[in-house]
């Protein structure tokens, strides 16, 4: 029998999950701490729940060229980067009328989160000085190196594959030994003491911006300065807000920036050619050698005169070269870099080629996407603010007063059914339903701290839909133990074997919902995601919950008298579910109900096998007492036959055996049981 500390340590974990939660936003709500949101025990609203801003925004090109819907779309693309980027979640973003772009941002909305939605995005083309992962100096490698003033760029090494033009080298890796990926334990001051350390080559305690010698182009190594270096070290391209975008970058100076994907990030060169130098970009696919077009997906890029001549200088320059990064050039849109290719020939004629690696060559999708890119940036677009005014939550305030409603008496009628049908069962089912409301209660808060996640009026939906996952697997359980109970199991033997059954159904149950949350998340837009979000969430709460608190609570409860004795207000009465006992005792003696009750609280647990073994020992036992019995009996009724038997014996004659009866209709294995009457004249057994 396992002890009650046994079976209360997931009680304990679960406990301490929840201090854990709760302390945690207590302790930023003290201490004022923020991340992407401000720490509360009230999590963020989203747009339908608490209002916001919303900016009605029109494309405009300074050459007064058309704009198209590709056009408004990568505008769209490029304005939820940023959004997304400065730690704004659940924003719209939508087109109106083809032509409009709407910008929906919840809560109070800065006079800079309006100016960098609004900013023009632009593209350059810059030659590629350092590349490597997205991670930030690693200050334990910096102390353990002898030269702690190298260059940065000197063991950097990228992987790209070779193309007949140019091909992309956004999936290219780089080592190098000053900067690693930093690791969680290292502080932003520590790293930023490590860069500047490794910054400073000439060791004057000041970071100088002016080149140590004077560049020759802009592929010139000269242009990484004591700054550069110190920015490209400290720089973490894991961080979302460091993908912002919306950089107003100086076309004659270097860049420090990560990939738009956030895999590499990048020194650059000054700018050599711009996005009007690019008449257009278009998807195709790749002509062999022999002419035959193929299935690879390429883009195909074509520069205007001016843009023509440029471009053939810096591929003729870059071709020269033989290794990455030197012979590469980042296209970048809106301060990020979203291709990277080599050159491998000069381009004279103004027409281009990208594709993708050689092992990893471009998808339809991937080409189309880059084309459209291309073809944005290569538009002098900026955005004018046709309106800008505050929305109010008030229709979405009666919403979730009605949700709320609905969720309310949902909730009393899963309560009033767990006590009608299970009786004293139904605290199991509050009780659990009170520890996942307060531990999905704990982890929306926490989310809306850490990732500046805001519930919207569908995560309130899926909440609500939540009650009837979570009280669906108390069910489960408990008609698993109640079918156990009418198997002939104790209680407590139920509550263990029907946890067993019920836990298989529960995990399948729970999994087909988590696939459906995932499934919905990645294919659904706008608020249905949100709706998608708190149902995944509230399922694994719900495995969390039935796993640490409602069957640990069970195994604890069945050794208490009201429901291990299986009283009739428990729910698991052994009588009222119909568990099977015989109303006859034997020897002409009827059951009474509370001898039949007690029965089946102590029924049987053993297996058949047991069971059967078990049967044929004691059937040997009483065998065996059934012989002594007998052979006692008559030596007590003749013992001068027993004399001469033993003279006989002594003599060398064989002693008369003393005769015995068995009973015809004794089975193989089974002794009877005699009855009062029929006692043998050697004494009562």
């Amino acid at each position: 029998m396992a002890r009650r500390s046994t079976i209360a340590r997931p009680l304990y974990v679960l406990a301490l999950l929840l201090v854990a939660i709760y302390g945690a936003v207590g302790i930023g709500v003290a201490t004022g701490s923020s991340g992407v949101g401000k720490a509360s025990f009230t999590p963020a609203l989203a747009l339908d729940l608490e209002g916001g801003t919303q900016l009605i925004l029109t494309p405009r090109t300074t050459t007064g060229e058309d704009i198209t819907s590709d056009d408004v779309n990568q505008a769209i693309a490029i304005i939820r980067q940023r959004v997304d980027g400065s730690g704004v979640a659940e924003a719209e973003i939508t087109s109106q009328g083809g032509q409009n772009i709407v910008v929906a941002i919840p809560g109070e909305v800065d006079d800079a989160t309006v100016d960098l939605i609004t900013q023009s995005a632009q593209m350059r083309m810059r030659a590629v000085l350092i590349e490597s992962g997205p991670g930030t100096i690693d200050p334990a490698a910096l102390a353990a190196s002898e030269d702690p003033t190298a260059d940065p760029s000197a063991d950097a090494t990228a992987e790209a594959g070779t193309d007949a033009t140019a091909e992309a080298g956004t999936d290219a890796t780089a080592d190098a030994t000053e900067e690693p990926t930093a690791t969680p334990t290292y502080t932003q001051d520590q790293i930023d003491e490590a860069a500047f350390t490794a910054a400073d080559a000439d060791g004057d305690g000041v970071l100088s911006n002016t080149p140590a010698t004077t560049p020759t182009d802009a592929s010139d190594q000269a242009w990484v300065t004591e700054q550069v270096t110190y920015d490209y070290l400290r720089l973490d391209c894991t961080l979302p807000e460091n993908r912002i975008g919306g950089i107003d970058d100086d076309v004659d100076a270097p860049l420090v920036t990560c990939s738009q994907d956030g895999t590499s990030k990048y020194v650059l060169g000054p700018a050599e050619l711009t996005g009007q130098d690019l008449s257009s970009a278009q998807m195709g696919y790749k002509q062999s050698s022999t002419g035959m077009q193929t299935n690879q997906p390429i883009v195909q890029l074509t520069f205007t005169d001016e843009g023509a001549t440029k471009f053939a200088t810096v591929t003729m320059r870059l071709s020269a070269q033989t290794t990455p990064p030197a012979n590469q050039f980042a296209i970048v849109l809106d301060g990020l870099v979203i291709s990277a290719p080599t050159v491998n020939e000069p381009i004279p004629n103004g027409m281009a080629e990208i594709s993708g690696p050689t092992t990893n060559p471009f998808t339809r999708a991937e080409a189309t996407s880059l084309a459209n890119q291309l073809n944005f940036g290569a538009l002098p677009l900026t955005f004018e603010v046709q309106s800008q005014e505050q929305i109010s939550a008030t229709l979405g305030t009666e919403q979730l007063q009605r949700g709320m409603l609905a969720g309310a008496i949902g909730l009393i009628l899963v309560v009033a059914y767990s006590f009608l049908q299970y009786r004293g069962l139904g605290i199991v089912t509050v009780a659990s339903l009170v520890i996942a409301a307060a531990l999905t209660y704990g982890v929306i808060l926490v989310l809306s701290w850490t990732q500046g996640y805001r519930l919207s009026l569908p995560g309130v939906t899926g909440l609500i839909v939540a009650i009837g996952i979570t009280a669906d697997s108390f069910i489960v359980y408990f008609e698993r133990i109640r079918d156990e109970v009418r198997e002939g199991r104790s209680l407590s033997a139920a509550v263990e074997h029907g946890w067993t059954r019920a836990r298989r159904t529960i995990l399948a149950s729970d999994a087909v919902n988590f696939i459906a949350a995932i499934v919905l998340y990645l294919l659904a837009v706008g608020g249905v995601r949100g709706f998608a979000f708190t149902l995944g969430l509230t399922t694994i709460i719900d495995l969390v919950v039935v796993m640490l608190f409602t069957h640990p609570l069970m195994r604890l409860l069945i050794k208490t008298r009201f429901f291990g004795g299986g009283h009739k207000w428990s729910g698991l009465d052994p009588v009222s579910l119909g568990a099977s006992v015989a109303a006859y005792a034997g020897r002409g003696r009827v059951r009474t109900p509370v001898e039949r009750k007690a029965a089946v609280a102590n029924a049987d647990t053993r297996t058949i096998a047991q069971r059967k073994a078990d049967a044929e020992r004691a059937a040997r036992d009483a065998a065996a007492a059934d012989a002594k019995s007998t052979v006692a009996g008559t030596a007590a009724s003749d013992p001068d036959a027993t004399t001469a038997d033993q003279g006989a014996t002594s003599a060398g004659t064989e002693p008369a055996t003393a005769p015995t009866t068995e009973p015809s209709t004794k089975a193989p294995g089974v002794v009877p049981v005699p009855s009062a009457t029929d006692e043998p004249e050697g004494g009562s057994r």
